[in-house]
């Protein structure tokens, strides 16, 4: 079977859903000379080594692995302290690639390898009662910030250090690794002045286009992920987006796609539905990448232009019962991803039960896997009988290499809508002013 994602566009464009509302294929083709100019950019930016995350991809994973059997059969819990793509990759990963419940699986059912935990927030109550579940001494902390000293992460550090240290004395590193730059800030000093085991987030990597770096790539093999998996299909998404063509190339046709929904069709919200509850992670994901790296006051010379599409999340069917109302009759404002999966892990097959009750009847000898898809069908078929742009990524399957290809693809497709909108997609001033107001609260 082709493990290849694919993309149909079919319903963004204008013979299907109007003018007004989608675009033709000569509007797509305009962009190619954007498009090639943003490509050519790119390449000589990835040639430099200034965008090392394209050859992630192509990374040696050894001392992960090593580590990851290292905790095996060691440890009962691995606990990752971070926020933001600190965190959000690896919560993606975990949901994607293991069982839905797996930390409620026994160690057996495990295969030795630990439960994993994301602390992604300070709030106190769900930070204390997630403590209370563990034997400390049972527990690997990993502390990951990439600047060294994001001030929640370093909260959270300083709480398990203090517990850790009362607990086992001159051996509490042993329950410690931390993630983070390979000299600068606080964290790296910590690490090499107490001889903490450490893994390094590459030069030039953001937290959000981190996760395929040790980022999530630990957590991920602590837990049994197949990393080498995830960077084949990554390498393979690589090699389709080395094409300048908008429509041979999957990152840029994906961007272009939301890019003249944005600019051209006037829908300010991109909408991330996946039918499969293991992809329902990508779309948290996703939501930070593209809202923080398109989100921009100015363009890269100088003009305000405050652009950016606001990314949600929803999930199929459960949004159905939600959601899809307003997709299908509000305000013409939004464009819709359907995350869709052709063969599914499992298989559930409805009884022939109930057989004298019409209603239902009609369920009897089909399966959860059908009626999913159909139900993904009928949505997009409201959603394009009212003239609302829709496209669907469809999977094979979930596995490692069909999730390194997706994120792969999206982090390339954020990075080439930066050129189309003419801002850089890699700062956040935005979000400094907030973290200097609470370093300085806390400071007086």
């Amino acid at each position: 079977m082709n493990d290849n994602i694919t993309i149909n566009y079919s319903n963004m464009l204008s013979d299907k859903i109007g003018k007004e509302h989608g675009f033709t294929l000569d509007e797509l083709n305009s962009l190619q000379p954007l498009a090639s100019k943003t490509h050519s950019s790119l390449k000589i930016k990835r040639e430099k080594g200034e965008l090392p995350f394209f050859d992630l991809p192509y990374q040696d994973v050894t001392g992960i692995l090593n580590y990851a059997e290292y905790v095996k059969d060691k440890f009962d819990n691995f606990v990752v302290l971070g926020i933001g793509g600190s965190a959000l990759g690896t919560i993606a990963l975990q949901t994607a690639l293991n069982n839905s419940q797996y930390n409620l699986l026994s160690n057996a059912e495990r295969k030795g390898y630990p439960r994993l935990f994301v602390a992604d927030n300070i709030d106190p109550v769900q930070f204390a009662e997630m403590l209370s579940l563990f034997d400390m001494d049972k527990t690997i902390f990993n502390v990951v910030t990439k600047s060294g000293g994001t001030a929640e992460t370093m909260s959270q550090f300083m709480i398990i250090y203090d517990r850790l240290k009362k607990l086992k004395g001159d051996r509490w590193q042993e329950n410690i690794v931390v993630t983070t730059d390979r000299v600068k800030g606080t964290l790296r000093k910590i690490a090499d002045e107490m001889g903490l085991k450490s893994f390094i987030v590459p030069d030039g990597v953001g937290g959000r286009f981190s996760v395929l770096t040790p980022v999530g790539l630990l957590p991920a093999a602590v837990v049994g992920i197949d990393i080498k998996g995830l960077l084949k299909g990554s390498a393979l998404m690589d090699e389709r987006c080395r094409k300048d063509s908008i429509v041979d190339n999957p990152a840029y046709l994906y961007a272009s796609m939301l890019y003249l929904a944005d600019t051209k069709k006037n829908k300010k919200i991109t909408i991330m539905l996946p039918y499969s509850y293991a992809l329902k992670d990508i779309s948290d994901w996703f939501r930070q990448l593209w809202a923080e790296s398109l989100g921009k006051k100015y363009s890269l010379d100088g003009k305000v232009i405050n652009v950016g599409q606001t990314p949600v999340k929803a999930l199929g069917v459960t949004d159905q019962h939600s959601q899809i109302q307003l997709y299908v009759e509000g305000p013409y404002d939004k464009v819709v991803t359907f995350l869709k999966v052709e063969k599914f892990r499992g298989k559930a097959v409805m009884p022939d039960v109930f057989k004298d009750r019409a209603e239902i009847s009609y369920l009897c000898g089909h399966t959860l896997n059908e009626l999913i898809n159909i139900e993904m069908e009928g949505t997009e078929y409201a959603l394009t009988k009212n003239n609302r742009p829709n496209c669907t990524i469809t999977f094979p399957e979930v596995n490692p290499s069909t999730i390194g290809q997706i994120m792969y693809m999206l982090e390339v497709s954020t990075a080439f809508a930066g050129g189309l909108y003419n801002i850089d997609p890699f700062d956040q001033p935005g979000v400094e002013d907030g973290k200097k107001y609470a370093v300085e609260a806390l400071k007086r």
